[in-house]
């Protein structure tokens, strides 16, 4: 039914509306007074926020979402995730325990988004635009670089750098995880999520929320401790394990189906 779509897009939009407010003028002003606790006060932040929007988007819109997965917190924790939906983001925030996350975005998320570009802009997120040229692709890859280096928080990436079509993992763009497996060691954990392709876009949720039946892998840790290594047998082992664990799930719930 649309209306519990409508009903809970509105609901999720006052939501993070009133948070980017309470984000600029609470939380943030909070770790400026308590910095030691800054990386513990912004994780609670973020898992908050999250947690509360799929509260939202399953008891008005009547989506499934899964809980999220396990993933502790804390320096050199690489996540690398399949890129199905708008809620992948929100998936992986809630998913990790005791530590805000920086993330690699695109540079448009930086601009106009309630919580969401306020928090890119405050807390440094490494950014990205495909559409780049050449000059400043390679600026915004030496800020990746610098950032890899030097977090104290996980770090996000989803490799196939943009929102698959289809459902499939997509084609590795491996230019960013090149610079990030050469900056450190990591430990990398990889989550595979399933069954919001069709869910890609807010007109899409608007429309068949109920529909959404999501599931959440955590597949990990995967140890990477060579930097000067050549990293592209590890990126390919990478993408086989989500290749195969997508397989996997659809299979299951395929034989459950039946």
């Amino acid at each position: 039914m649309r209306i519990r779509g409508y009903a809970a897009l509105s609901l999720a939009a006052v939501f993070f509306s009133a948070g980017d407010l309470l984000q600029r003028v609470v939380v943030y002003p909070l770790t400026w007074v308590l910095p030691n606790q800054r990386g513990a006060i912004l994780g609670r932040w973020q898992r908050y926020l999250c947690r509360t929007l799929f509260l939202i988007l399953k008891m008005v819109g009547g989506a499934d979402i899964p809980r999220p997965g396990r993933v502790p917190g804390g320096p050199g924790i690489l996540i690398l995730m399949n890129h199905q939906s708008l809620l992948d983001i929100p998936m992986v925030m809630a998913s990790v325990d005791g530590a805000c996350l920086r993330i690699v975005t695109r540079a448009r998320y930086a601009r106009w988004i309630p919580v969401v570009s306020h928090t890119i802009r405050t807390l440094g997120y490494p950014v990205v635009n495909p559409g780049a040229k050449a000059g400043t692709t390679r600026r915004y890859l030496e800020q990746l670089s610098q950032v890899a280096r030097t977090t104290d928080a996980p770090l996000v990436l989803y490799p196939e750098g943009t929102r698959t079509r289809n459902g499939k993992v997509g084609r590795f763009q491996s230019s960013a995880l090149e610079r990030i497996l050469a900056a450190r060691d990591w430990k990398v954990y990889v989550l595979v999520t399933d069954g919001y392709w069709r869910h890609a876009k807010l007109v899409h949720f608007a429309g068949g929320m109920q529909d959404i039946d999501g599931h959440l892998s955590v597949l990990g840790p995967i140890e990477w401790n060579d930097p000067e290594a050549d990293p592209e047998h590890f990126i390919l082992r990478m993408r086989d394990l989500m290749v195969e664990e997508l397989a996997r799930v659809r299979k299951a719930k395929a034989h459950l189906a039946a």
